[in-house]
């Protein structure tokens, strides 16, 4: 296999700092390439969301790629789609883009075979599960936030010195007249 570089990806800086998802993703990543007798390149890490194109390491490793742009072709590890996007657009975008650079992005654990012709329904299937995801937590957040109101709760954070406690059956009178 042509040298890869290995990208793991985290949502946020306390996942990347409290979690063992990055250096999960890393070990089961190297241990691929170990077991594959798998010259590796370089490893980024990302701490965004995959909501967007616009993440720091995946910059950063295209600029890496573009500068190596008269090396042989290679990969892109990852171990799932979802480390890679979390959007099918983007997704797609970022594959485009590496494929102009000689370089294909390629999933451990959900591999495809691009050479195969239905694959792109495969893909197409796994780009679209993550994206669906993160649209359900969206509207199951919105409506806890909404029923919370509902419930008179502030849905919101706290501010300094307060705490954020249910108001159903408080006497609010009760309470003022102290």
């Amino acid at each position: 296999m042509k040298s890869p570089y290995i990208y793991v990806r985290v949502s946020t800086d306390e996942q990347k700092r409290r979690g063992y998802s990055l250096i999960e993703q890393e070990e089961r990543l190297l241990e691929y390439c170990k077991t594959n007798d798998i010259r590796l390149d370089r490893i980024f890490q990302e701490d965004h969301s995959a909501k967007d194109i616009n993440r720091p390491a995946c910059k950063k490793l295209i600029k890496t790629i573009k500068k190596n742009k008269n090396r042989p072709p290679g990969n892109v590890l990852f171990l799932k789609w979802d480390r890679f996007s979390r959007n099918i657009q983007y997704a797609y975008q970022m594959i485009e883009i590496l494929r102009d650079l000689n370089i294909q992005a390629m999933a451990i654990d959900q591999p495809i075979d691009f050479e195969v012709p239905e694959a792109i329904v495969i893909l197409a299937i796994y780009l679209s599960i993550p994206q669906a995801e993160n649209s359900r937590r969206g509207k199951n957040t919105s409506d806890g936030l909404r029923r919370a109101k509902k419930m008179g709760r502030y849905a919101g954070k706290a501010l300094i010195g307060y705490h954020n406690v249910a108001t159903q059956g408080i006497n609010y009178s009760a309470v003022i007249k102290k």
